[in-house]
């Protein structure tokens, strides 16, 4: 699918808020309602704008500690290790990775010690060589689309 200039405009009028009105996002984009409307639906249906999705701020719900985390594994344990962490509630995000770690985790925890024990955890799988946290310490920009 060829996405436009308009289908972008779309797509950043609603990453700032997904509940947008189409009216408004027409009347701001000098287009129809209609014409948002098919544009959103094909959109979705052609897999661009895959999920709508409800962002939290984890310290308002009690998550004081966010770690993005390095995991280095053993090759040969890899899909059985990301099995376990996909398991784990507090894994928040998991990805494989062709940088540095074979692994990035986004943890979040209640609080230091908290992440400390998962982290323990986290180093007591077989086949989890080292980790690398690194403790969010403020957010400077966050979009949630490329």
């Amino acid at each position: 699918m060829d996405v436009d200039e308009i289908d972008l405009a779309i797509i950043r009028e609603l990453s700032e808020n997904a509940r947008k009105a189409f009216s408004e996002i027409a009347s701001k984009l000098n287009l129809s309602d209609v014409a948002i409307i098919k544009r959103v639906r094909k959109l979705e249906s052609d897999g661009v704008i895959r999920k709508y999705a409800l962002i939290v701020d984890p310290a308002k719900i009690g998550y004081e500690k966010i770690s993005f985390t390095g995991i280095n594994v053993k090759p040969e344990k890899l899909f059985e290790i990301v099995a376990a962490l996909k398991a784990k509630d507090y894994v928040k995000y998991l990805a494989i990775t062709s940088g540095d770690h074979e692994l990035i985790a986004i943890i979040w925890a209640r609080n230091g010690e908290e992440l400390q024990k998962i982290h323990e955890e986290i180093l007591s799988i077989d086949g989890v060589v080292h980790i690398y946290p690194a403790i969010l310490a403020d957010i400077v920009k966050a979009e949630q689309y490329v």
